[in-house]
């Protein structure tokens, strides 16, 4: 039980994929304009990652060496589709929102860094934590990134009127605004991460 609860952990905070390690930038830059966008890409691709490590971690003994990265992003990309289907059927807004960055998960390097350095070589239970703990860390970041941006640039926080708008800080909404706020954010995990 303790060797899970590591395996979880360690997608949380020591091996974070946003603050730590630093991938995935394109989804967690693109889609954290608002807390609720960075929640629902965080949790689209939480749910990928455990899926497609589940399959990677059934199917690995089976797969070449020579097609295991081919092999790898077919599971991945299998999921994704899946996953923009019902989206798209079941949650047009959502969809329209966060627009191109879902299919965009397939060639998100925190699903294949997974895949290749957890998942290929770990069981069925473990590659299953260790998909649900990074996920789970990811999303963290993403809704972290994207409440700090919301709350800086329009005064809201997942939609709620915090303080007047008037106040906000327009940058914050923009793409440079997004580069800010992720540079402060790792600069207080780090200095978290060495006090503790």
């Amino acid at each position: 039980m303790e060797k899970y609860w590591k395996i979880f952990y360690n997608g949380i905070i020591p091996g974070n994929p946003v603050f730590v390690l630093l991938l995935g930038m394109c989804a967690t830059l693109g889609t954290t304009s608002s807390a609720m966008n960075g929640l629902m890409m965080g949790v689209a691709t939480a749910a990928v990652l455990v899926c497609s490590n589940l399959v990677i971690s059934l199917i690995k003994s089976l797969v070449p060496d020579k097609v295991r990265i081919p092999a790898f992003i077919v599971v991945i990309a299998t999921f994704v589709t899946v996953l923009q289907l019902v989206v798209n059927a079941w949650l047009p807004a959502l969809n329209a929102s966060l627009g191109i960055f879902i299919p965009l998960i397939v060639v998100n390097c925190i699903l294949l860094g997974r895949a290749e350095a957890f998942a290929s070589k770990n069981g069925v239970m473990a590659s299953l934590i260790d998909g649900l703990g990074t996920g789970i860390g990811f999303t963290f970041a993403l809704v972290l990134l994207g409440a700090s941006r919301e709350l800086l640039g329009t005064g809201r926080l997942f939609g709620a009127l915090i303080y007047p708008e008037d106040y906000g800080m327009l940058v914050f909404v923009l793409a440079p605004g997004a580069f800010i706020a992720l540079g402060y954010l790792i600069a207080i995990v780090n200095k978290i991460r060495k006090v503790s």
